[in-house]
């Protein structure tokens, strides 16, 4: 399905479906950004930057990004303004456009969520590894009311939130049709 032109929020850090992240908004363009979208109650995709891409051409932005909704904001103590965002769907952004401000939009199409028929035991030790992290930190674990340790998917796309791993990399791992690829690389990766 696809969706009109929405507005980007490009960031070094990686949200995807299900996830759950706190921002600083103190740019003009991005406060203008939320202002639109907590109005009109939609959301903006959360995209993944590439170092190597072109700024003025919008390269620096890769193709797939994670819709996201605010689900909570706050007045902060240094006057900035903080939002909780929650993603929903992967999305595929493409027409990118640059409006007066820098802030930067693009046509987005859904994208078919990973098939993947994953017995829960496939993803030990990771989901232990994961819950050892929500334990040591609390600002992470504050973000969600309910994590789903038991559930392969969601634990994958955590790990692959949190890893300090290059995102021309993620992004070849959300193009895939299924998360086989993911898993061997987790299972390989997380003792």
């Amino acid at each position: 399905m696809k969706i009109p032109y929405v507005p980007l929020f490009p960031l070094s850090a990686h949200l995807l479906p299900e996830g759950r992240m706190s921002l600083r908004i103190f740019e003009p363009r991005y406060t203008r950004m939320i202002k639109q979208v907590c109005a009109e109650n939609s959301g903006f995709v959360m995209c993944m930057l590439n170092a190597k891409g072109d700024r003025e051409c919008n390269q620096h932005i890769y193709p797939i990004g994670t819709y996201a909704k605010v689900v909570d904001f706050d007045l902060l103590d240094d006057g900035l303004l903080g939002i909780k965002v929650a993603g929903s769907k992967l999305v595929e952004v493409s027409d990118i456009v640059t409006e007066s401000d820098g802030l930067r939009v693009g046509r987005c199409e859904e994208l078919t969520p990973w098939q993947c028929d994953i017995d829960p035991k496939q993803i030990s030790p990771m989901d232990e590894r994961l819950k050892e992290i929500f334990a040591k930190y609390e600002d992470i674990a504050a973000l969600y009311e309910a994590p789903r340790f038991d559930d392969p998917i969601w634990v994958m796309q955590r790990w692959l939130e949190l890893l300090p791993v290059d995102g021309g990399q993620k992004q070849q791992f959300l193009q895939q049709h299924n998360c086989t690829k993911l898993l061997n690389y987790l299972s390989a990766l997380i003792p």
